[in-house]
């Protein structure tokens, strides 16, 4: 039996590289070789320095990390009606029951059953060389696209583009973004692409701010603080924008999307943890606004998103900052844990060159 390397997380800011065999795809299963897994900040919330959370963020201890795995398919098991050898593949990173309500939605995030199991988290996730995945998780990659593009949407753009289409995002918004680490980036990237008029963003790191400035996706982008809400109606005739997005998970930042958007307009937390406090008349009620909630997306929205991402002619991997072999893991976490960059990637192959 082959064997190959794996990564885990003790859960003590450390990763270790451990030796696992090469799984064998059963029924409806497939074994992918893996070519681009990037690193979630949810990786790094719940994992990376202490193992917290259950259910669907309880992480099992041993098990290969990652969920956000694109690779190219090398063998395929019986019962398999789609998807073949030689196929370029996003793997949607929750494997749901397939029955529940939530499941039959293509909301296998949002699946309760004691058979769910999420990759990198119940079961073995893309920070390895291969990757056993069922069929039903896969989502086809396009030869436009590259595979860090895929990894990409596995989770960290499925999930804005899910919340983007929540809040109704079109040409004629003004669009505010707070936190601008890989998720605000992606939000800044999709809003353009799906034709916000325009995209302002705010930030309390510098080296972030300087990474958003430089990718030329927003108007204006402003250092995180008590004026914001202020500099932010200036910039907009003193209306406020319609639409905003905070994927900071700060309370002072959740509050500045709710009073820094207009009457009527619509507001979506992607970012997860942390609390919100707000005024519900004067700052929601009497100006009519909207507050949605969005977790990742469904699986037919994602298939979705990688055929418009190919229309608009977009690269997701174009926010990825750095770049490291799997050897190099401990690196890779420890940078993204950092939070001084954008998205982190671990890149297998000829995807490291």
């Amino acid at each position: 039996m082959s064997i190959m390397q794996g990564a885990i997380l003790p859960g003590n800011s450390t990763v270790e590289l451990k030796t696992f065999d090469v799984p064998t795809p059963g029924h409806g299963e497939v074994l992918i070789k893996m070519k681009s897994s990037t690193i979630c900040g949810s990786d790094i919330r719940c994992i990376y320095h202490e193992h917290l959370g259950k259910g669907p963020e309880g992480y099992q201890p041993g098990l290969i990390a990652g969920h956000e795995p694109s690779g190219q398919i090398v063998q395929t098991g019986p019962g398999c009606r789609r998807f073949k050898e030689g196929d370029r593949v996003i793997v949607y990173h929750i494997s749901g029951c397939g029955l529940c309500n939530d499941c039959r939605r293509g909301y296998m995030i949002s699946c309760t059953s004691e058979w769910r199991r999420a990759y990198g988290w119940q079961r073995h996730g893309g920070m390895a060389e291969y990757l056993l995945a069922e069929e039903k998780d896969l989502v086809f990659l396009p030869d436009a696209l590259t595979y860090s593009d895929g990894a990409q949407v596995a989770c960290g753009f499925g999930t804005v583009y899910e919340g983007l289409e929540k809040i109704g995002l079109c040409g004629n918004d003004a669009v505010l973004i707070t936190g601008l680490g890989p998720v605000g980036l992606a939000t800044a990237m999709l809003a353009q692409a799906m034709g916000a008029e325009r995209i302002f963003g705010i930030e309390v790191i510098d080296e972030r701010i300087e990474i958003a400035r430089r990718l030329n996706l927003f108007d204006e982008v402003l250092k995180a603080g008590p004026e914001n809400v202020q500099q932010i109606r200036e910039l907009t005739n003193g209306a406020g924008v319609e639409k905003s997005v905070d994927c900071s998970a700060n309370n002072q930042a959740r509050l500045t999307c709710i009073q820094a958007t207009r009457k009527w307009g619509k507001i979506v937390f992607l970012g997860e943890g942390g609390t919100c406090e707000f005024q519900p008349s004067p700052d929601l009620i009497h100006d009519q606004k909207t507050i949605y909630g969005s977790w990742v997306t469904n699986i037919w929205r994602m298939e979705e998103l990688v055929e418009r991402i190919v229309r608009w002619g977009i690269h997701p991997e174009d926010l990825i900052t750095h770049r490291f072999g799997l050897e190099q893991v401990s690196e890779a976490y420890a940078l993204m844990a950092d939070g001084q960059c954008g998205k982190v990637a671990v890149v297998f192959d000829e995807e490291l060159k």
